[in-house]
């Protein structure tokens, strides 16, 4: 038997994979919405609130309550909702349209995954300007500094983290402390700002500051960016470990924000809020400080660079994405990957953002509306599959939860012309994809023209008894062995290569993530047999392996490839992912020496 792991060893990997985009938050969310709002002791506390109140409801009511209590097998994230909710509904056109929302989220979590590292790091490296001797570090150093940091991340990606994210979970232990112990020794000069825990205190700001403090909610989001990574990283840790690292992040972070309300209330001229009460309180202990939180920062975009990863390749598996090369980079932990295009879409993206913003509070002001509408869709999803099982108490709560996202994007919209539109136009990238991709794959499909297994056998039972056989076992890979793929006809019927012993291969992606099962479905006719791979779209396998269990010795593995011949712009774009990436026998890394193409030229 497997040893458990304890709930402490839980609890500190949760922090150091989960926690670091929303436990960097504290270093820009009051400084940034500050900038534009008064620092009077009825706005830093009237803020508070709505600080305190937007991490409960967005964060633990919609995601620790509600998302975390629908999973497939322990697994979470948009994609998972989308295949708890499609068998629920009755109508193609409803599934269609959440079908459509589930890619919408996808891409604008793309969208925004590319800020937080930018913004993040950003922040951080200006904190530099509090040391004595480098007060007057123009912005064009700190922007190198930080794009400097970044590639070196990204570029570490390849190697695997596996070594190095052992230290991330008592590093963010580190940080979260540190963001509690301040706060305390803050709160302790002004403990007046504890009054923020009352919901009154925020509808007291919107009554006193109108429309203005209305759209201090675009800035307010910012303490919540990450808190779907609480969701979407459960298939990796496990509920009971996220949620128990949640209730000691979220005392922590409350803690820190109710500090620095505190020394802004004490010093209302504060520019940079965390990093110049942390200077005021102990000045010797001030750069180890700073090293811990570029340490964190990095950390919370290493997280993200992982959960981009996991996203792409849930995309991949569930065919709404290319075949992007996946490399493996744990011998131990299988689910460790590494998609070179991702990476380095990601990092291209995040220095164009880092140049193009050139400090945090300018890129603040972008931040926040893409992670919005995402949690939009995930509070829509969630009331939908809600409503469909008749759990009429959730699925208020959910109802309740999507208002307060609608308010939140409402908002948000104030961001669109100051900088929010580039992470709109990053996300359309992956959309386009996605759309482009899965449009193309089913017209494609139509266009090959299978030939159905009846009057496939009624051919090869004839060219099996009459022409001469080449000794040993031929592989062909098939979706669905019921309509036999053209390449598979040119090859047998045109070409004549005919084996002794021929066997069609499927693999198969069930709807829940884990699982693995190989097995022949039983003998087609004389020397064809179908074998059939049955996994969970989150599996990572290794088909030779699989093949080799089987008693399956291959001599040849003949495969398909398009030949696409188009003059629509959207066809030729699809036919350019086609040729850019893996075939499927590739893409599964098969014995290279074995492998044998066959084109098909397709009209679409």
């Amino acid at each position: 038997m497997l040893e458990k792991e304890s709930p402490i060893k839980g609890i500190i990997k949760s922090l150091g994979l989960v926690f670091g985009d929303i436990g960097t938050s504290p270093i820009y969310t009051l400084t940034v919405i500050f900038l534009t709002t008064r620092p009077t002791e009825n706005n830093v506390i009237g803020v508070l609130s709505l600080i305190v109140w937007t991490l409960t409801i967005l964060v633990t009511v919609e995601y620790t309550w509600l998302a975390m209590s629908l999973s497939r097998k322990g697994e979470g994230g948009t994609i998972v909702l989308k295949e708890i909710l499609l068998p629920l509904l009755k109508s193609g056109r409803k599934a269609a349209f959440f079908t459509l929302l589930s890619f919408v989220g996808i891409s604008l979590l793309v969208g925004d995954g590319v800020i937080t590292p930018a913004i993040s790091i950003l922040s951080a490296v200006e904190g530099m300007r509090l040391i004595p001797g480098l007060e007057k570090t123009g912005q064009e150093t700190v922007v190198i500094i930080a794009a400097v940091i970044a590639i070196v991340l990204f570029s570490f990606q390849r190697k695997g983290t596996e070594r190095v994210a052992v230290a991330f979970g008592p590093l963010m232990i580190v940080w979260f402390l540190a963001l509690a112990v301040s706060g305390i020794a803050s709160i302790l000069q002004a403990p007046q700002v504890l009054k923020a825990v009352n919901p009154y205190y925020a509808f007291n700001f919107f009554a006193e500051n109108g429309i203005a403090g209305f759209f201090v909610l675009s800035e307010v989001i910012l303490c919540a960016t990450g808190g779907e990574a609480l969701y979407a990283d459960m298939g990796h840790l496990g509920r009971m470990p996220i949620l128990r690292a949640w209730y000691f992040v979220c005392v922590a972070l409350l803690l820190n924000y109710f500090g620095q309300g505190a020394f802004l209330i004490q010093y209302p001229g504060t520019k940079n809020v965390l990093f110049e009460m942390m200077f005021n309180q102990a000045s010797l202990l001030y750069i180890p400080f700073l090293i811990l939180s570029i340490a964190a920062t990095i950390i919370a975009s290493q997280a993200m660079i992982s959960g981009m990863f996991s996203i792409f390749y849930q995309a991949i598996m569930t065919h709404i994405m290319p075949l992007f090369k996946v490399d493996y980079t744990s011998t131990e932990i299988r689910s460790q990957i590494y998609i070179g295009f991702v990476n380095w879409f990601l990092l291209i993206s995040v220095l164009f953002i880092m140049f193009e913003f050139r400090e945090s509070h300018r890129l603040a002001a972008a931040y926040g509306m893409a992670v919005n509408v995402d949690m939009m869709i995930t509070g829509i999803l969630m009331t939908s599959i809600f409503y469909f099982k008749n759990n009429r108490a959730k699925c208020a709560a959910a109802l309740l939860v999507v208002f307060v996202d609608v308010a939140f994007l409402i908002s948000n919209t104030y961001k669109i012309p100051h900088g929010g539109y580039w992470s709109i136009i990053i996300a359309l990238i992956p959309f386009c994809i996605i759309m482009i991709y899965t449009r193309g794959q089913r017209r494609l499909y139509k266009s090959m023209k299978p030939m159905p297994l009846r009057d496939f056998l009624t051919r090869y039972e004839v060219l099996y008894r009459t022409t001469t056989k080449i000794g040993g076992t031929a592989l062909y890979f098939a979706r669905d062995a019921e309509r036999i793929p053209p390449y598979i006809v040119r090859t047998m019927f045109t070409n004549n290569i005919l084996y002794e012993d021929n066997i069609i291969v499927s693999i198969i992606r069930r709807d829940d993530p884990f699982g693995v099962t190989g097995f022949f479905k039983g003998e087609l006719s004389d020397g064809l047999r179908h074998f059939e791979i049955q996994l969970g779209y989150m599996e990572v396998i290794d088909v030779e392996e699989i093949l080799r269990e089987a008693g399956i010795r291959e001599k040849s593995i003949f495969y398909g490839l398009e030949d696409i011949a188009t003059r629509n712009i959207v066809w030729k774009t699809f036919s350019i992912f086609k040729r850019l990436t893996p075939a499927y026998v590739q893409f599964y890394k098969l014995p290279s020496h074995k492998l044998h193409g066959v084109i098909t030229r397709v009209e679409m």
